[in-house]
């Protein structure tokens, strides 16, 4: 299970580091098309950036928010040998949440499916908290 676990950590690794390519290449667009100068990064003003380039920012912020939780449990599981079959389901599950949250946030950004993906994988991941808790204090 340990195996299964670590991929999905992996997973959402990949998934922080694919985000960030994109929102370089919004960001390194919006400067090109001169929506904003090279001097805004310096202290990171892109209000004039555009939409696209200010919702990259975000969902990269997003990847370091409810994800070091995911990682921390994960830890956690493996750490107090609760790395059972349920805590790499739940693992797997908040992956995928996350990554579908990913693409609707970067793509269309329907409030409503991005906020369901947002609620599956902050309940996948207090489901995970849950499980460890359970077996740490009963075993």
């Amino acid at each position: 299970m340990e195996k299964l676990i670590i991929l999905a950590m992996f997973a959402q690794v990949l998934l922080s580091l694919i985000v960030m390519i994109i929102m370089g290449k919004r960001r390194f667009a919006a400067a090109k098309n001169k929506h904003i100068n090279l001097t805004d990064f310096a202290t990171m003003r892109l209000d004039n950036a555009g939409d696209n380039v200010r919702v990259a920012d975000r969902n990269f912020t997003n990847q370091f928010e409810i994800p070091v939780l995911f990682y921390a449990g994960c830890l956690l599981a493996m750490q107090f040998n609760s790395a059972s079959i349920l805590v790499a389901v739940l693992a797997w599950l908040f992956v995928i949440s996350r990554i579908l949250h990913s693409v609707v946030h970067l793509g269309s950004n329907k409030i409503r499916i991005r906020f369901n993906l947002f609620l599956i994988g902050c309940g996948s991941v207090f489901a995970l908290w849950l499980v460890i808790i359970w077996r740490v204090l009963l075993f």
